[in-house]
C-alpha cells in the first residue's frame, strides 16, 4: 500500500492507510495506548490496542497501518486504528540529549552538536522549509526574465575578492582557493554570451568573526546580467525579485510563518541612499560615527530605524561605496573616481546583499588591477573575456541564510543554517 504523509489524511478518511514517521508520544492507558506519529508534515494519533512492542520507544522509526477516522479532538482532526506497527528503525539511545516533544531551553551549541535530533521539531525545520521557497522564488523570478542558471568552480587559482579572507587547499602539486564568489565566471558568462545568468552556491570567507550574522561558509543566490545602463538597473531588478518573494511566501509557507511567528515585511519601492548621507545621518541623529567607507553592525540597525520612521520601509540600499572598499572590478563613477557605483541592501538593520555595475572595459580593468597592486597576469584567464566585446554589466549577491534569519525573525544565522561552519565549528 503506498505511504500516505499526515498531511494528506483528511483525503482518505474511512480508508486504510500506510503512515510512517518517528514516535513522538507515548500514552500507555493499559488496553488502548495512544501514540502519536510525527512525519515531515505533521503529528497524527494512533490508537493501538493490545501490548506495545517490547522496543517501541520516543523517536524510533516506524510503519504503521490502520483505518483514518475523523476524530475533532485529536491533532489534526484524525486518528488512526492501527492494524500493524512495525518498528523499522530502533531507538538505541540510552538517554535523549533533549526533549523532542516539547520545546524547552536548550543552548544553541548543544543543538548544533545533535543537529539530526534538534532538526526533528517543525519549528526548528520551518526555517528551512522557508528557505527552500526563497530559493524556489529567486530561480523562478530570474529564469522568467531571461537568466539561465549556471554551475561555476569553488575551487579556483586565484581569489575573486582578493585579500587574506581566503581558504587555501592543496591542489595536486599547487595551492588553490575555495571560491569567495562566483565572481569571475558570472562575469566571464555574461561576456560569454548567456547575456543573464544567475548561480545558487556556495561561497567561503576566512573571517575570523564569530558573531550571530557570520559564517565561513554559506549559500549565495548569484546574478549577473548585462547590456544595464547603470547600478540602477541591478537594484532594479532586486527591488522586483523582493515584492515577487513576500507574496510567493505568503502563498507557500503561511503554516511554517504562522509557526514561527514571523512577520513579513511590505516591500514598497526600496529607498536608495549614499554612504555618505547615511554615515551623516547616524552622526546628526543618533551622535554615532561610522567606519571609513562602510557602516558597523550598530550603524546599520540605527539606521534602519531612521529609514523605517521616515520612509516606512524595512529595506535601504545603500549606495556611491568608495572606490578603496570595493573589489577591483567595480566600476567607478566617471565624474568621481574615488566612488563606486556600488550598492548594499539592508533588510531589518542587516547588510544581506551586495552588488553594483562592473567594469567592462579591458583597458579600465587592466589598469584598475594595477592601482590594486595586482599582477594581471595571475587573471588572464578573466581578463581574456574584456578583449571580445564585454558589454556594461553588473549583478549582486545575496546571503540565503542572512535573508532566511531576518524573514524568519531568528536571533542566530546558525539557526537558519543546516549544518553551520564557523571559526569554532568543523563538524557535524
Amino acid at each position: 500500500m503506498e505511504r500516505i504523509y499526515v498531511k494528506e489524511l483528511k483525503k482518505h478518511c474511512e480508508q486504510e492507510v500506510t503512515v510512517q514517521g518517528w514516535v513522538h508520544r507515548i500514552h500507555d492507558l493499559g488496553r488502548i495506548k495512544f501514540i502519536t506519529l510525527r512525519d515531515k508534515t505533521g503529528l497524527v494519533q494512533l490508537v493501538l490496542e493490545g501490548e506495545l512492542e517490547e522496543n517501541l520507544r520516543l523517536e524510533a522509526a516506524v510503519t504503521v497501518k490502520g483505518v483514518c477516522r475523523e476524530n475533532e479532538k485529536a491533532t489534526g482532526g484524525y486518528e488512526i486504528q492501527v492494524t500493524s506497527l512495525q518498528i523499522v528503525g530502533k531507538a538505541n539511545y540510552e538517554v535523549l540529549p533533549f526533549p523532542v516533544n516539547k520545546e524547552e531551553s536548550v543552548h544553541l551549541e548543544t543543538k548544533l552538536d545533535h543537529r539530526t535530533i534538534s532538526l526533528r521539531p517543525a519549528k526548528v525545520r520551518a526555517p528551512f522549509v522557508i528557505q527552500q521557497a526563497i530559493v524556489e522564488a529567486f530561480r523562478s523570478y530570474l529564469s522568467t526574465r531571461h537568466f539561465s542558471e549556471i554551475h561555476t568552480p569553488k575551487i579556483l587559482a586565484a581569489g575573486t575578492e582578493g585579500g587574506s579572507e581566503m581558504f587555501t587547499v592543496s591542489y595536486f602539486d599547487t595551492r588553490a582557493f575555495l571560491a569567495q564568489s562566483p565572481q569571475f565566471y558570472k562575469q566571464m558568462m555574461v561576456g560569454a554570451g548567456f547575456e543573464r545568468v544567475f548561480e545558487i552556491g556556495h561561497a567561503y570567507r576566512a573571517e575570523l568573526h564569530n558573531t550571530w550574522r557570520h559564517l565561513n561558509e554559506y549559500v549565495s543566490l548569484d546574478f549577473e546580467m548585462g547590456f544595464i545602463e547603470s547600478e540602477h538597473d541591478i537594484m532594479n531588478m532586486e527591488e522586483g525579485f523582493m515584492k515577487m518573494l513576500i507574496p510567493y511566501l505568503q502563498e507557500h509557507c503561511s503554516e511554517e510563518l504562522d509557526m514561527l511567528g514571523a512577520v513579513l515585511p511590505t516591500v514598497r519601492d526600496i529607498p536608495r541612499m549614499p554612504l555618505a548621507e547615511a554615515q551623516q545621518v547616524l552622526l546628526e541623529e543618533y551622535g554615532k560615527p561610522s567606519p571609513p567607507g562602510n557602516l558597523d553592525a550598530e550603524g546599520e540597525s540605527l539606521l534602519a530605524e531612521y529609514i523605517m520612521k521616515k520612509y516606512d520601509s524595512e529595506f535601504v540600499f545603500i549606495t556611491k561605496y568608495p572606490t578603496a572598499k570595493r573589489p577591483v572590478y567595480t566600476m567607478p563613477y566617471e565624474d568621481d573616481p574615488s566612488v563606486t557605483r556600488s550598492f548594499d541592501l539592508l533588510f531589518r538593520g542587516l547588510e544581506i546583499t551586495t552588488g553594483g555595475q562592473r567594469i567592462h572595459d579591458y583597458h579600465h580593468l587592466m589598469d584598475n588591477m594595477k592601482k590594486f597592486n595586482l599582477d594581471p597576469t595571475e587573471f588572464s584567464f578573466y581578463t581574456e573575456s574584456f578583449r571580445y566585446g564585454m558589454p556594461p554589466h553588473g549583478g549582486l549577491a545575496i546571503g540565503l541564510e542572512r535573508i532566511t534569519m531576518k524573514l524568519c525573525g531568528l536571533s542566530n544565522i546558525r539557526e537558519a543554517t543546516l549544518l553551520p561552519r564557523d571559526l569554532k565549528r568543523l563538524t557535524p
